[in-house]
């Protein structure tokens, strides 16, 4: 991951982020309409083109429960590897990792939900349970030289139990940091969080995980917060951000989800704040244009429809 990522921007803000695309995983995994594994190798060579280093490629679930993703082994091993492009694949149990390390990922995204109701909806495990499955993939992912996040779910709030108390979120946090993870995601998974969630919850996070631990965030737009949130975050040291192409997304175990934050609503703010990702905004909104034909919907990103502002010179 980039060095410079912990460079200080004059507002007190990372200079540079890095954005994680999901738009190939999380991006794909509710949507009715299933793409080839072609259309999905040219969304993830889309993405690469546009500057993205790392994606979300896919992940390794049942392809009973989760038939978007059915195709996982198969684009692994059709995918390029050009250097400096790392794939992730999403796992929730050993079997799955099994799957992810043969398939050769670079990294692994493990997911331990904060609420029991949900944990037990999502992967049919408690939360204690997960955590112990958490450590277990883990260890063994690092031990094949693997990357691994470990991703808390419903970190701001469960669509089963309501808000998840900040006690119970350190309690979890404190769980997967004994596990050792090379980086802490806190994921708002049914986008209830506003900003100063953001910033508390990332404090304690830092506290707890120490200053050397990397903290992502995954962000959805459910109620049109993700962008704030996203500010909030890299404000509160956070230089990692989950992000998908168009706003494509939505848990399939979440009632009422919608997608994730915009990848290009993320460029177009960090771009005007002055704050680096390295992609490139206008191949991007072509990108959605694309997605939405593919999928025959409209995404929720607002780019694609606004455009960017563009700088205004003035002449004396």
């Amino acid at each position: 991951m980039p060095s410079e990522a912990t460079s200080s921007h004059p507002t007190g803000v990372a200079a540079v982020v890095e954005l994680v695309e999901m738009s190939p995983r999380d991006g794909l995994q509710n949507e009715a309409t299933v793409l080839s594994t072609e259309h999905k190798l040219e969304l993830v060579a889309r993405a690469v083109r546009a500057g993205h280093r790392r994606i979300e490629v896919t992940s390794f679930v049942n392809p009973a429960r989760v038939p978007q993703m059915a195709d996982a082994d198969a684009l692994m091993a059709a995918l390029p590897r050009p250097d400096g492009i790392r794939y992730a694949g999403l796992v929730l149990n050993r079997r799955g990792l099994l799957r992810a390390l043969a398939a050769g990922v670079d990294e692994v995204d493990v997911v331990v939900v904060a609420s029991d109701t949900f944990s037990m909806r999502n992967q049919g495990t408690t939360t204690e349970q997960g955590c112990l499955v958490a450590a277990d993939i883990v260890r063994e992912a690092r031990a094949a030289g693997v990357f691994t996040t470990v991703t808390v779910a419903a970190a701001f709030g469960c669509p089963f139990e309501g808000e998840v108390p900040p006690a119970r979120l350190r309690e979890v946090v404190a769980r997967v940091v004994d596990a050792g993870p090379d980086e802490l995601a806190l994921a708002d998974t049914i986008g209830v969080a506003v900003p100063a969630d953001l910033t508390d919850r990332f404090a304690m996070a830092r506290a707890v995980g120490g200053s050397d631990l990397p903290l992502r965030v995954h962000l959805h737009d459910t109620r049109h917060t993700g962008v704030a949130n996203a500010v909030a975050a890299i404000a509160a040291g956070v230089t990692t951000l989950d992000a998908s192409i168009g706003g494509a997304g939505g848990c399939p175990f979440a009632p009422n989800a919608t997608g994730n934050v915009a990848t290009e609503d993320l460029l177009y703010v960090f771009e005007r704040t002055g704050v680096s990702t390295g992609v490139d905004l206008s191949a991007t909104i072509e990108t959605v244009a694309w997605l939405e034909e593919r999928l025959g919907k409209r995404l929720p990103g607002a780019l694609l429809r606004s455009g960017a502002f563009p700088a205004v010179t003035t002449t004396q």
